[in-house]
C-alpha cells in the first residue's frame, strides 16, 4: 500500500493513482514486493528538523527516505520530501514542477531498493535508474 499525506504546508497531490501504479512497476521492475509505502509532502523546515533530529545534520534538503523494511525483499518506508526544495530544483534546472518531483518521488523508492548516492559513480547510476523511470511514467 502507497499513501500519501501533506504535513503543514499548502499541497494538494492529485496524482495518487496514476502515481501508485508507476511505483508497483518501478519495484517490479527491480525485484520487489510492495509493503507499506508513506509519501510525507512537507516544507523546508519540516523537513530540516527531521534532519536534525534523525541524521544529525543541519542542512535542507529535498528528500529524506527512511527504510522501515524488516525484509530485504520488501519495501516499506517513509518518504519525506520538501515541496520548496522541489520548486527551487525545478527552476533552477529548468524542470517542470512534476518532472521533479516525480524524479525525487522515484529517487526515494531507489534508495529503499538499495541504490546509494554518496559517490559519483552511485550517483550516475541513481540518476541513469532515476531517467529510466521517469520514461516509463503512465
Amino acid at each position: 500500500m502507497i499513501q500519501f499525506h501533506i504535513e503543514e504546508i499548502d499541497f494538494k497531490f492529485t496524482e495518487k493513482r496514476k502515481t501508485s501504479h508507476w511505483i508497483k512497476k518501478v519495484l517490479q521492475e527491480e525485484g520487489f514486493t510492495l509493503g507499506h509505502l508513506n509519501y510525507i509532502f512537507c516544507g523546508d523546515e519540516y523537513l530540516l528538523e527531521i534532519n536534525q533530529t534523525y541524521l544529525n545534520h543541519n542542512t535542507y534538503t529535498d528528500i529524506i527516505t527512511f527504510n522501515n523494511s524488516e525484509e530485504e525483499e520488501i519495501i516499506e518506508g517513509d518518504i519525506f520530501i520538501s515541496i520548496e526544495r522541489i520548486r527551487e530544483n525545478a527552476e533552477k534546472y529548468s524542470h517542470s514542477f512534476k518532472d521533479e518531483l516525480d524524479r525525487v518521488i522515484v529517487h526515494g523508492v531507489l534508495h529503499l531498493c538499495g541504490y546509494k548516492d554518496k559517490t559519483k559513480t552511485e550517483q550516475t547510476l541513481m540518476r541513469e535508474k532515476e531517467d529510466y523511470y521517469l520514461a516509463k511514467r503512465v
